[in-house]
């Protein structure tokens, strides 16, 4: 950096107060004190001899100079991620065995395909194919795996954002109530209330799955639990199983039971509950996935699902 060129934090905090109205605001988003905060804007401006933020009662706005700045900044601090991103592909030796951890129902519907395009793509480009070691389970588990270093690379469901790790949305996912053929829920043609789901007896997946998560979220937007479930099982395929058996009914991904709706081994059941879900990738350090394999494979999931 040139003598008059404030550091990188202090850039992204002076993007921060343009975008949030407040150097409180911005300090809160870093992490940081106000007074911590003000210090650094106020360094800021000595350092450029400009000023940059004009402080008011309702909050801070920045000075015409202050604009020009972080316009110009917004392209360096990209530069900068992308930098940090390569640094640590470098360091961490991302072209080794890659560990990839995803929970069950992505798992069991898209890695597959994503992880044959990983594979086509590298060998057109000439780069020896990395070899991926694939572990299914739940989206608890998955997060966990990637905050202590076991997982590279992570894809959960559920319907909120994962916590203490990098995350992208790659794809949509809603759930459907299934049951088979003939049931009597299979002849309802009105949607069942958040009430009347909550008393269903129903096949689930277990604590810590995504779809769990997204049921029980949707019910408790309405002060309501889900009963007693019949059967607690740990993959979508052991539910889907259970339920083409003639077994109680189930929520499952859209993706998993499509075919089986189509050819009618299944019937959807109608309810009043909004059961929409993202799959995300989550991955550790910084803002971007790391470079290389880990990178190429969000890129490809974010791409490719369907």
């Amino acid at each position: 950096m040139t003598p008059h060129v404030p550091d990188l934090d202090g850039l992204r905090l002076l993007v921060l107060v343009a975008r949030l109205g407040s150097i409180g605001a911005a300090a809160r988003a870093q992490g940081t004190t106000q007074q911590a905060a003000s210090e650094r804007v106020r360094t800021m401006e000595a350092v450029t001899g400009l000023g940059l933020v004009r402080r008011g009662p309702r909050g801070s706005e920045l000075t015409d100079a202050g604009v020009v700045v972080v316009e110009r900044a917004a392209h360096l601090l990209s530069v900068a991620d992308e930098l940090e991103a390569v640094i640590d592909g470098l360091r961490d030796d991302h072209d080794r065995d890659l560990s990839v951890w995803a929970s069950m129902t992505i798992a069991e519907t898209l890695i597959p395909r994503w992880l044959v395009q990983l594979r086509h793509r590298q060998l057109t480009e000439g780069v020896t194919p990395t070899t991926v070691s694939l572990t299914a389970s739940n989206s608890t588990r998955v997060i966990d795996a990637v905050r202590d270093g076991r997982a590279d690379l992570g894809f959960v469901e559920g319907g909120g954002t994962p916590s203490g790790v990098r995350h992208t949305a790659v794809a949509e996912d809603e759930l459907a109530l299934v049951v088979a053929p003939g049931t009597p829920l299979s002849r309802r043609r009105t949607p069942l209330t958040a009430a009347q789901v909550s008393e269903l007896a129903l096949v689930q997946r277990e604590q810590g799955s995504g779809t769990r998560d997204v049921l029980e979220s949707a019910l408790a937007a309405h002060g309501l639990a889900p009963g007693p479930a019949v059967a607690e099982l740990t993959t979508a395929t052991a539910v889907r199983a259970t339920v083409l058996a003639g077994g109680s009914a189930a929520f499952l991904s859209r993706r998993v039971v499509a075919r089986d709706l189509d050819l009618g081994h299944l019937v959807e059941v109608p309810t009043a509950l909004r059961l929409q879900r993202a799959f995300r990738a989550v991955w550790a350090g910084a803002r971007q996935p790391p470079a290389g394999p880990v990178r190429n494979l969000v890129g490809i999931a974010r791409t490719s699902a369907e």
